[in-house]
């Protein structure tokens, strides 16, 4: 492979959704600060917009700062020991050099038997997960084409927007339950005959997460795609890429059931990062159909389906973890 086609492919990366990422982010941002305002401004009035500005401001603090192996300790991930496979280093570290990015990824493996993978950080730095079930069903072209995704979406600037989405679905979540404890208080104040709680706050509480999950249903669900594209651009394999595509576990539900309270008891084995995904087939039609990418493809071994961090028991179901997350 020649510089200029090593060239060529890194810069289709650069070539994306940059600006459409910051607005997204920007209006994720939009709306919680004026969901919080609404909650807040029967107490505190305008005082109210100020504390959603502040509120918005830490998020994207949180996000931008928080090292990823502080994020990936919330999911229950455990880092990847390096040497125990040397086939993922070599992968990772020829999946960045052709991205382009400054270094490849720390891994880190889900204690799940779902199959999926996810990273937060930054193109600077990020880490990226993969479930215990990912490693024991999925080939390794397969669970290469996935670490591809990954690496595109870290240079894609995906990252950003993506841990914002997850930062305020949790926020929303933690809404839901300040809602109902402030509803039951209420009732409680309305037996002793004390003043409530504005119920118009206590609604807008327990109706957070299915707010904010309808604005992430209502904005671009062109990135996993995009993202798909790209995997299959850095492996040279759209075929491994589609093949990886089809193992992937959908969410469970239908996306009318995510606005639906209790939001926060849906059991969604992934962080909850814009995750509404076009149909597989689609992606699938639309890799099979994608002429062969100049990068040759890459050097993998096929060898048994072991598990990175040993042999655990043998169902490991998704399960609540504070603040509402599955896996």
């Amino acid at each position: 492979m020649n510089l200029d086609t090593e060239h060529s492919a890194s810069r289709t990366f650069e070539r994306g959704l940059v600006l459409a990422n910051f607005a997204q982010a920007g209006v994720l941002l939009l709306a919680f600060g004026a969901l919080t305002t609404a909650v807040l401004w029967p107490e505190f009035g305008r005082g109210g917009i100020a504390i959603a500005a502040v509120a918005a401001v830490a998020i994207v603090l949180l996000v931008t700062r928080i090292p990823p192996a502080t994020m990936m300790q919330l999911y229950g991930a455990r880092p990847y020991q390096a040497g125990d496979l040397a086939q993922f280093e070599n992968i990772t570290s020829e999946l960045a050099r052709r991205a382009g990015l400054r270094s490849p990824p720390r891994l880190y493996v889900v204690p799940s038997m779902s199959v999926s993978a996810f990273s937060f950080g930054s193109s600077r730095s990020f880490a990226t997960a993969v479930t215990e079930g990912l490693l024991r069903r999925l080939t390794m072209r397969e669970v290469a084409a996935l670490l591809a995704r990954e690496a595109a979406h870290a240079k894609r600037g995906d990252l950003l927007v993506l841990g914002i989405a997850d930062f305020i679905a949790r926020c929303a979540q933690a809404f839901y339950y300040a809602g109902l404890a402030l509803a039951a208080l209420n009732i409680l104040r309305g037996v002793s005959g004390s003043d409530p709680v504005p119920w118009a706050s206590v609604l807008l509480l327990i109706l957070a997460p299915t707010l904010m999950t309808a604005l992430q249903l209502a904005l671009s669900r062109t990135r996993e795609m995009d993202a798909d594209r790209a995997a299959a651009l850095l492996t040279g394999d759209p075929l491994g890429v589609a093949s990886a595509v089809s193992r992937l576990d959908a969410s469970p539900g239908k996306p009318l059931e995510d606005l639906i309270p209790p939001v926060p008891a849906r059991k969604v084995p992934l962080p909850s990062m814009l995750r509404f995904a076009p149909p597989a087939e689609r992606r699938i039609a639309l890799l099979n159909a994608l002429q062969a990418p100049p990068m040759p493809p890459l050097d993998i071994a096929e060898g048994p389906r072991i598990s990175l961090i040993g042999v655990g028991p043998i169902e490991m179901r998704p399960r609540y973890r504070w603040p509402g997350v599955w896996f």
